[in-house]
């Protein structure tokens, strides 16, 4: 007998959404602490700007914002928005993940794979850096849970043909313009993907990452909020890349190979 079948159906909901805003406070701390090298697990959480330690009742995930009205009750500073948005994507896509993948490995994986996206991706927009703190323990996180998604076979091609193409642009792009055009975070970040899931797999999110990020970039110039020498940070797309992979890579691909096959 299925034991969670037994629980109503919103009582589920509930309690993975309270588990993604958990995860998504963790995310925040994560977010503000580690391109400051500092400790996410201590000290407790601060105002960042009167410095007063946030009593537990005021960090409770996005409702102690909306009962605060988005003030600290020391100072009454305002409060970035951003954090609640972190917590409330953050919850939302692990209920995503939930709903996709039930109970099982695959959603317990995505409960680690889903919060790092958002925190890689915050950073890079605001810092431009993926930091190492994440990206080295992504790879070796990738490969065990690689082997059991994929195959320690395919998850350690994926590492290599992902990290191995990533270095290789970025070693050309620098030969040809005579400065780095792809920073060592996104190399570890796509040979971490691609430990996780896969060679086939990361090919994807290399085509997925790309493209997402060419039509950003052509967007940007026609609106001339880039110039062609803006530096875009490539975490986000990457990050975009491998959520569309985990979810659905092997059925696109499936599709392609199909498509494929069906022209002939």
């Amino acid at each position: 007998m299925n034991i969670l079948a037994t629980i109503p159906l919103p009582l589920q909901v509930a309690t993975v959404l309270l588990l993604g805003l958990t995860f998504g406070s963790f995310a925040n701390v994560c977010i503000h602490r580690l391109p400051r090298k500092e400790s996410v697990v201590s000290p407790r959480s601060r105002c960042p700007s009167c410095n007063t330690q946030i009593a537990a009742w005021d960090n409770i995930p996005v409702f102690s914002y909306l009962l605060l009205k988005g003030k600290c009750r020391q100072c009454a500073t305002s409060i970035s928005t951003t954090y609640p948005i972190i917590e409330a994507v953050t919850a939302l896509l692990i209920l995503a993940g939930f709903i996709k993948f039930g109970v099982s490995w695959k959603f317990v994986i995505f409960c680690v794979v889903g919060p790092t996206l958002v925190i890689i991706t915050a950073i890079d927009i605001e810092h431009k850096i993926i930091p190492g703190m994440i990206t080295l323990p992504g790879i070796a996180f990738g490969l065990v849970a690689g082997s059991y998604l994929v195959g320690f076979k395919d998850s350690a091609i994926g590492l290599v043909a992902g990290g191995g193409t990533f270095l290789l642009i970025s070693e050309i792009y620098y030969r040809i313009r005579g400065r780095v055009g792809m920073g060592g975070g996104d190399i570890k970040f796509i040979a971490a993907a691609g430990a996780l899931l896969g060679w086939q797999q990361v090919i994807l999110i290399i085509f997925l990452s790309a493209f997402m990020g060419s039509v950003v970039g052509l967007a940007g110039l026609a609106e001339k909020r880039f110039s062609v020498l803006s530096q875009i940070p490539f975490g986000p797309f990457l990050a975009g890349g491998t959520l569309v992979a985990y979810f659905s890579g092997e059925r696109i691909i499936h599709m392609y190979i199909m498509s494929i096959i069906g022209g002939y």
